[in-house]
């Protein structure tokens, strides 16, 4: 099924955490999110591994994506 409105659509969470890592930087994104995966020790993996599990910060994490990236 296709999903022309969905901003999402055919990304991976990598390839977004991978996106918003590169625009911000682990700090910024912190500043943004205030998950601290992403502040002590961050790494790709471990932070995807949190994200997973926890709806709420994935939530924050697409949302930020979409306001960031849509928009340009």
């Amino acid at each position: 099924m296709s999903q022309p409105n969905n901003p999402l659509h055919g990304l991976s969470l990598e390839k977004v955490l991978t996106r918003l890592v590169e625009h911000y930087g682990w700090q910024g994104l912190y500043d943004r999110v205030r998950v601290n995966c992403f502040a002590k020790d961050p790494l790709i993996k471990s932070s995807l591994k949190f994200l997973r599990k926890t709806q709420w910060a994935r939530d924050k994490v697409e949302a930020l994506y979409i306001q960031t990236f849509t928009s340009m």
